[in-house]
Order: C-alpha cells, then structure tokens, then sequence
C-alpha cells in the first residue's frame, strides 16, 4: 500500500487504514531479519534544527536498513543559519535528495517545504506534532496490551506539548480511548482538541482521577526545549502531577509505562517507577526504528 498522502507532517496525515498497515509491516521488519530494499538508490536528508538522539540514529538505521543513505544536516550547517528561507532551502535540496525528514522548532516551516516541493516532507518533531513518535507509541501499546485489550490510556503532565497533541491524534483514529490530564492553563491547544471525538479522548485536570485503573500511564518533559524560561513556573504547576509510586498505585496493577524520553529523572517521573517491570520505555524508542522504516516503505513502495 502506497500512501495517499505525499507527506506525513500530522497523524492526520493518514487514515485509519494506512496508520494500521503502517504498525502492521512494522512488526514484520521487526521479525524478520532481512527487510525489502524499498530506498535501494535513495537519499533522504535529515534536518536538525533541535538536538536529537532517538529520532537522528533511529532514522539513520532505518533509512540504512531499507537500502538507502542518509545526510544529516544541522540547521546552522545550512544557508538556513545565514538567512536563506526556508523555502528556497527546500527547493534546493528537492534537486539532490528523494525526501526531507525535519525536526523544527516551527511546524509552520514544514508546511513552507511541503508547499514548495514535490518530494516527501517527514515531520520528525515540531512544536505542534510529533507523529512519528505517535507511530512507536500504539505499535508498543499493541504489542504489550494488544488494542483489543486497552480500556483506559492516560496521559499525565503537559497537554500543550506536540507528542500529547500526536498522541491524542493517533488514538482518535484508532478508536482507541485516552485521558489527558493537565494543569489548568496547560491543556491542549484548541486547534487539536477540535479535531477530537470528545468521547473519546477527554480532558481534565485531576491526575489521580485520570490515572485510576488505567492500562496505560504516559509522561513527558515538563519543559521543553524552548520553554526552560519558564521553568520554575511549569515546576510548581506540574508538582502534582509527577508519576511517582503513589500516584501509579491507582493504575491497573499491570499497567505499563511508557515516556518518549529523554526522561527527566525526579520531575515528571520518578526512578521507582521508569525502572519498574512496568516501563516499556527502551522497547519504545526501538519501536522508533521499526515504525519510521514501514512509513518509509509505504511512502515510497510501487
């Protein structure tokens, strides 16, 4: 299945159908040893406006994997650090490469390349969405839970962060039930929030109602990068917040953990709790590979 979409800037970006083949051939390259050369010739080029680990060796061992090479370019390598726009960027690297993955500050400038080129344009973090780690996250929830089996999911901390934002997205195509809680004034943005069926995905603020018998507990940062100025405020905001021992008493017994890291160790989540049999969070940043290759694949096979 080819997808019908040129880019994958948002979760929204794909239908139910192409987002469950995606987790599908997903969990055949992770099976099996030798995987379809489908970027046999290819170049992508990988943009880093903001430092990576996870999404920078996951895309390179990915791309690798599938045939293809990969560039990785920084964000101050580029023009773009001298003032060349952003779409005069893209065009330029259109005439050399077969598709753009971009970690940005501003998704607006995703949307600038997609408009002004003809090759794929890979969301792999901005400040709205972060959809290829949505893609990871509900291959790991279908691997350890199975969806079948997924009754409550939650999401505790920032609601006003991009991979809330894909999460909730993700889960909204699949039908899959989340609770998202978050200190007043931190709550999603509306424009994703509008996007939402409110059945299913729901909103408050109340961290321990929120995480009551849940099958799934999932943080991040409280700070972001570009937000550390106001970190002392998130910090007091998002005290009670913090998944510790006492709060994850109230999830199912078997719950599992799961946080797209790099995990700030006694802020959002504490070490009794991202070290327990509970935590799924290495199985997680693997699944990175595995998904961003089949998006990859689905992009560009015949």
């Amino acid at each position: 299945m080819k997808l019908r979409s040129k880019d994958f800037l948002s979760v929204t970006d794909i239908s139910k159908e192409e987002f469950l083949e995606i987790l599908k051939t997903a969990k055949e390259f992770k099976s099996d040893s030798e995987c379809p050369q489908t970027l046999k010739g290819k170049n992508i080029a990988l943009i880093f406006q903001k430092p990576s680990t996870r999404t920078r060796v996951s895309f390179e061992v990915g791309v690798n994997k599938l045939g293809g090479k990969s560039l990785v370019l920084g964000w101050s390598e580029l023009q773009l650090g001298r003032g060349e726009t952003v779409e005069d960027t893209a065009k330029v690297l259109e005439r050399y490469v077969d598709a753009i993955v971009a970690r940005v500050f501003s998704h607006q400038d995703l949307v600038k390349m997609s408009k002004v080129t003809n090759i794929p344009i890979v969301n792999s973090l901005s400040d709205l969405e972060h959809p290829c780690q949505t893609l990871a996250d509900l291959l790991t929830i279908d691997e350890k839970i199975g969806f079948e089996n997924v009754r409550k999911m939650t999401y505790v901390g920032d609601g006003n962060n991009n991979v809330c934002h894909s999460l909730m997205l993700g889960c909204n195509t699949l039908g899959l039930p989340l609770m998202v809680a978050a200190p007043r004034g931190y709550e999603p943005k509306k424009e994703i929030a509008d996007l939402l069926d409110g059945s299913l995905i729901q909103i408050v603020n109340d961290p321990v109602a929120a995480v009551k018998d849940a099958d799934v507990i999932y943080s991040d940062v409280w700070v972001s990068m570009g937000s550390e100025k106001e970190m002392e405020e998130r910090l007091d905001a998002f005290r009670s917040f913090q998944i510790n021992g006492s709060l994850a008493s109230h999830a199912k017994q078997n719950y599992i953990f799961m946080h797209c890291m790099p995990a700030h160790r006694g802020q959002e989540v504490t070490n009794d709790v991202i070290d327990s049999k509970n935590s799924v969070v290495f199985d997680q940043a693997e699944n990175r590979t595995w998904t961003q290759m089949a998006l990859l694949h689905h992009m560009f096979v015949k």
